[in-house]
């Protein structure tokens, strides 16, 4: 072993005379820790909202969704079929997508009207396990029942069996003039998926229902595909757009809700760079802890100055010395912490039952639980974000030591 090693290490070791170097020492450490964890515990904990969230706007939205240039698609099984041929896509399903009004009584509401196949829609959405009232195997041709969003279904005042009037914007020329299209539909489901975009603004229809309402025919609005890695969404779309017929086109969930996810990362972002403040702040209590060491341990840096230690060896002594504080209380923080971010959904309970308050009450927020996503690359950036700024912290303290002059430190010895 070198003996700068061994003596930066005796040095940490050791009981010092001056009990308050000691005393910063273990803060220093303290604040480490401290400041290691909570960043991994909040950084876990945006992970899990933003997954949370993704998970609720895909429950409804599509990975890969594939229209015409006039939002319809006169054969949409050779679509489907292309798409299907890529490894990458493991479902596809056809919609309609169209504007319209609800009324129930003297209650109208503004809605998007979804045309859709029960049995291909459970394959590309999760919308039939956030289903409160019915299921959307209710939803069979001809029958003209619809499901309504929780939000529309409250606000039109319908429950499940209530009759509702569809209002189609295309008119229907008559001797009297034109006149809206009307039909009416019985609720037979209610879902709710936590999104106010898509509760309060999207119903369900069959998709034959659909396409004899708004006079298609057989054609459809698009195509909806789903991944097995929804994460590729945008490679597929963009090399299924290559392939497809210059009258269509594919976008991806990551462009339809770009402004949205875009708002979560740079907010991630800026709370990684706040936090890391609070991590640099203790790393840079090391500068004050080595200063008053090396003023304690003047004596001890002469003596070796004398025995043929070149100033490099005494810098390295006190930089594994500050490098030890850096170490150990990294190591501590990023366990205590991982292990409080893998915990959060028992921890916060607990501490709710134990404050009688609600930190996410269900009156006021749709996540009323609060989500953990512990991610390996954010607890290793953590991790030498860390150890870099408490090495940084002892590059001044032991270039001041290794300056000592070994005459002037023994002169009252």
């Amino acid at each position: 072993m070198r003996y700068e090693l061994l003596v930066g290490l005796r040095y940490t070791r050791a009981k010092r005379r001056n009990h308050f170097i000691s005393f910063i020492s273990l803060l220093s450490m303290a604040g480490i820790a401290l400041g290691v964890a909570a960043l991994i515990v909040v950084l876990s904990v945006m992970n899990g909202f933003q997954k949370e969230l993704r998970t609720r706007i895909l429950g409804v939205a599509s990975h890969v969704q594939v229209s015409g240039a006039d939002n319809r698609l006169a054969d949409w099984q050779p679509v489907a079929k292309l798409a299907l041929e890529d490894p990458r896509v493991v479902a596809a399903a056809p919609f309609v997508d169209a504007q319209g009004m609800l009324a129930e009584g003297e209650r109208v509401r503004g809605s998007v009207i979804r045309g859709i196949l029960p049995e291909r829609e459970r394959q590309v959405a999760d919308l039939g396990s956030h289903m409160r009232a019915g299921s959307l195997a209710s939803l069979k041709p001809g029958e003209f029942n619809i499901v309504l969003g929780s939000e529309l279904a409250r606000a039109l005042g319908a429950l499940p069996g209530d009759k509702v009037v569809l209002i189609a914007p295309q008119g229907q020329v008559t001797p009297a003039g034109v006149i809206p299209r009307l039909k009416r539909f019985t609720v037979s489901g209610i879902f709710e998926v936590g999104m106010f975009e898509y509760d309060s603004g999207l119903a369900l229809v069959n998709l034959a229902d659909a396409q004899l309402l708004y006079q298609m025919g057989s054609a459809v609005s698009g195509v909806r595909l789903r991944l097995k890695d929804l994460f590729e969404a945008r490679a597929v779309a963009r090399e299924l757009g290559a392939r497809l017929d210059h009258d269509l086109y594919a976008t991806d969930w990551t462009r339809s809700h770009a402004n949205f996810f875009r708002a979560v990362e740079i907010e991630k972002h800026v709370m990684f760079v706040i936090l890391t403040l609070i991590v640099a702040v203790a790393a840079f209590n090391i500068v004050s802890t080595l200063v008053m060491l090396v003023t304690d341990k003047q004596a001890d840096i002469a003596i070796l100055r004398t025995l043929g230690a070149p100033p490099a060896s005494i810098v390295q002594i006190f930089m594994i010395q500050g490098s030890v504080i850096g170490v150990i209380g990294t190591l501590v923080g990023v366990v205590g912490g991982t292990l409080l971010a893998l915990n959060v959904p028992t921890v916060v309970p607990w501490i709710e039952h134990l404050l009688g308050v609600h930190i996410l009450s269900k009156d006021v927020y749709y996540i009323s639980e609060l989500p953990s996503d512990v991610q390996l690359p954010d607890i290793v950036t953590i991790g030498v974000v860390s150890l870099v700024l408490s090495f940084l912290a002892t590059l001044y303290p032991s270039w001041r030591a290794s300056r000592v002059n070994p005459a002037e430190a023994l002169r009252y010895e």
